[in-house]
């Protein structure tokens, strides 16, 4: 637990899965759609802007009645997201998601995104760390 958060990349199948500030929320759940995920990063160049994810779609879009496909994403995202530092700690990543209820976390490294890690990745490097076979 005391493992650097980037052990835990290292150990993932992991691509950076982000849209423009630009991008509308249709364009946003297509790519989330399409990757099998539950949340991407937006950007402006090399900026990470905010985050959407699924309970964005749900709360902010749906519950919302807004249009998917003329809403821009920066209108429903969540602006500067928290973030998380490569070196930090799983358990302080863990600690991050069961205090703040974080699903997704973004990580830097040295003010460069480098990866998101969610909850379930969590879960799924401490099931490996004990040999736990997870379906």
């Amino acid at each position: 637990m005391n493992n650097p958060v980037s052990v835990l990349l290292d150990s993932k199948e992991s691509q950076i899965h982000t849209v423009p500030l630009t991008a509308t929320v249709f364009d946003a759940v297509q790519k989330m759609v399409e990757a099998k995920i539950g949340s991407v990063l937006v950007v402006d160049g090399n900026s990470l802007i905010g985050i959407f994810t699924e309970r964005d779609v749900l709360v902010r879009v749906v519950g919302a009645h807004r249009d998917p496909e003329t809403t821009p994403i920066s209108h429903v995202m969540t602006h500067d997201p928290v973030s998380i530092d490569s070196t930090a700690t799983v358990e302080e990543v863990l600690d991050l998601h069961n205090c703040k209820e974080f699903r997704h976390l973004p990580v830097m490294d040295n003010g460069r995104l480098v990866g998101v890690v969610s909850f379930r990745d969590i879960l799924r490097w401490i099931a490996q760390s004990n040999n736990v076979r997870m379906e």
